[in-house]
């Protein structure tokens, strides 16, 4: 039984981490979006190597923040 307790862990880690990467690249074109808005909305016409570069600093730091509590130390 120990066996299949370890593959169930291991496939629910696996689903797991292929829904941290969906949720990832969702969260990813969200944030493009609201960049592109932002910058329309304040009138600047950045180029789009910019727009993505802002928000994957700001998707990283969202992703980096959201994971950081989950560990609990004593």
């Amino acid at each position: 039984m120990a066996l299949l307790d370890s593959v169930g862990a291991l496939a629910a880690s696996i689903i797991a981490a292929i829904i941290f990467l969906v949720f990832a690249i969702l969260s990813m074109f969200i944030t493009v979006f609201i960049v592109d808005a932002a910058a329309g909305i304040a009138g600047l016409d950045p180029s789009d190597g910019f727009v993505v570069l802002g928000a994957a600093i700001i998707a990283g730091a969202a992703i980096a923040a959201g994971g950081s509590g989950l560990t609990i130390t004593e």
